[in-house]
């Protein structure tokens, strides 16, 4: 039986939590493919995913749909394949699309139960958690993941009492701008960040959505270590339901 070790776990009635959970997942890369693997394996049921952008060399030291074979395709398509393959019993809606802030609305399902944002573009992940807070929908958003090292330096707490997290930092602003300042469990790290390396290497190849972000240092076990912390988080949430 494919889930039988989760089920000699979580009992029947938690796999049957698991298989009615509807989970939306903003992000599918270092971070958010290894939480969507994670909720895909435990067997959750009905899987929303969004992304706007296509496999890179460069995404294959640290994203799980990252292949020499996938680089070039969508990721949202990428992700939704390997979950036929984990789970084909699995509903996964695929939308390959940038969040603005004009359109998040619209690209959070009625029917979401449980988020994970795993955003790292402000303009987009404010709107979503603002969102997502909003409408009460169970989620964790996820910080900074790139220019560390240290895997025991994880937390997860409310954003109102994050600290050395730059990026969590200003999400903090941000949110407090908007009258939001607890509330919002999210996962960062509470180690320094380690200084840079070598420049990074700038290439004139275009990403698929014509634009290229400054690349940061990361390394193959932070993201993923982020990524299956938030998964576990909401897969206790189901199940605590």
């Amino acid at each position: 039986m494919r889930h039988s070790r989760t089920q000699l776990l979580v009992g029947s009635a938690g796999m049957q939590k698991l298989a009615n959970a509807h989970v939306a997942v903003f992000g599918v890369g270092g971070v958010g493919s290894y939480a969507l693997e994670a909720l895909a394996r435990a067997g959750v049921g009905h899987l929303y995913i969004v992304d706007f952008d296509c496999v890179e060399e460069s995404n294959i030291n640290r994203q799980i749909i990252a292949l020499d074979s996938t680089i070039g395709l969508p990721k949202t398509r990428v992700a939704a394949e390997r979950i036929a393959q984990i789970n084909p019993s699995a509903e996964v809606i695929a939308v390959q699309e940038f969040i603005a802030p004009n359109t998040v609305a619209l690209h959070v399902p009625p029917d979401t139960g449980f988020a994970i944002d795993a955003i790292d573009i402000i303009a987009s992940k404010i709107p979503l958690i603002e969102h997502l807070y909003n409408s009460g929908i169970v989620f964790i958003s996820c910080m900074g993941a790139a220019r560390k090292l240290d895997p025991t330096g994880f937390k997860i707490a409310d954003i109102g009492s994050t600290r050395y997290c730059p990026l969590a930092r200003i999400v903090r602003r941000e949110l407090r701008n908007r009258g939001i300042t607890k509330g919002v469990r999210c996962i960062y790290s509470e180690e320094n960040d380690i200084a840079p390396g070598d420049e990074p290497e700038i290439t004139d190849a275009p990403a698929c959505n014509g634009n290229r972000k400054r690349p940061q240092g990361t390394i193959s076990y932070m993201p993923a270590i982020m990524g299956l912390m938030a998964a576990g988080a909401i897969i206790n949430d189901i199940l605590k339901r």
